[in-house]
């Protein structure tokens, strides 16, 4: 029976194994699971659970290597430190257990920092990118703002480390702020704020100051082999609430086919963009499922079974995945299950 591991994921990694769990093809799977959150949600739908110690670095990877050993692990899906993963990759292989991460460490770590991938998409045709500044002091925060805004655009900031929407800002005018109390609460800051933030500090960790993109944002999720060919893609449109389209855009299947054949990322890669003027314009890629994976999957393709069945040399074929759907989603409660060991 195959034993998977999912270590320190999203909530939707419960998602996730039970797609792999429920395959059509009746496979047995043992799932583990590990996180410091011993409640954390994708640990209910493990097997077997335990508390993650909270370490990086060769610290992180020995502890990795040492779970895999003591419990015959047979497939490590990680998302936490995958760079440093991938780096020992051959003391996993020597062990029995595969690895569904990039190997390709320089594209890894391009992937893993906004502004590297953004420069290594320069003067390339892959896809097009928004215009950005990269700015670690307040007078550069200053300048950039100033150089974008004066070609036109309205601007936002960002980490270029973080994850999702983490960090992510938009300088406005800011309305009354007695009524923002009653509010929701705003990604909008204006600029004096930021720059009095910044002004805090004689140098930051690296910002990406770029072009507001003010159209529809599309995930594209892609499936692709161990080498990395693309072998399918599925466009999805963040509507309005929690509502989510497929939809076939030619032109955001082509940007997946591109990206594919450049980068060869290989398993499960997702692929950010958002529309400004008609155009669509690179946010960033993800090398693992994204967090809205279990969406898209609803298109008629279990991308995470594939994917398993990919990395053990499984022959499957890819059916024609399904476009012009709506989707939603509600929370349901679950019940916790105290099985999380140490």
């Amino acid at each position: 029976m195959t034993k998977i591991w999912f270590n320190r994921w999203f909530s939707v990694a419960y998602h996730y194994i039970h797609m792999i769990r429920s395959n059509p093809d009746q496979q047995p799977f043992v799932f583990y699971g590990t996180h410091p959150d011993p409640n954390h949600m994708h640990l209910q739908a493990c097997d077997y659970a335990f508390v993650e110690p909270t370490v990086k670095g060769a610290e992180y990877v020995q502890f990795c290597l040492d779970f895999c050993r003591q419990h015959g692990i047979d497939i490590f899906i990680p998302r936490l430190h995958m760079y440093d993963i991938a780096e020992q990759i051959e003391r996993f292989e020597a062990i029995g257990t595969k690895v569904m991460v990039c190997r390709d460490l320089t594209l890894l770590h391009q992937l893993m920092n906004k502004h590297l991938f953004y420069e290594a998409l320069q003067n390339t045709d892959v896809v097009t990118l928004p215009s950005y500044r990269v700015v670690n002091t307040a007078a550069q925060f200053k300048q950039a703002y100033e150089e974008l805004t004066s070609e036109g655009n309205k601007v936002c900031f960002k980490p270029t480390n973080s994850e999702g929407g983490m960090g992510f800002r938009i300088i406005a005018e800011r309305s009354n702020p007695l009524e923002e109390m009653y509010g929701w609460v705003t990604l909008r800051t204006s600029f004096e704020e930021a720059y009095k933030a910044f002004s805090s500090k004689e140098w930051f960790d690296d910002i990406m100051v770029m072009e507001l993109l003010e159209g529809d944002e599309y995930s594209i999720d892609c499936l692709s082999s161990a080498e990395g060919k693309l072998l399918t893609a599925i466009p999805r449109r963040k509507s309005t609430g929690r509502v989510y389209e497929l939809e076939k855009i030619p032109a955001l299947l082509d940007v997946a086919e591109r990206v594919a054949a450049r980068y060869r990322i290989p398993y499960v890669f997702n692929i950010q963009v958002k529309y400004n003027r008609g155009i669509p314009k690179l946010l960033e890629i993800n090398p693992r499922m994204s967090g809205g994976l279990y969406i898209s999957c609803l298109s008629g393709i279990n991308i995470p079974y594939l994917a398993v069945k990919e990395i053990q040399g499984q022959s499957f074929v890819v059916p024609e995945p399904k476009f012009d759907m709506q989707i939603s989603y509600i929370e349901q409660p679950v019940v916790l299950k105290s099985h999380v060991g140490h």
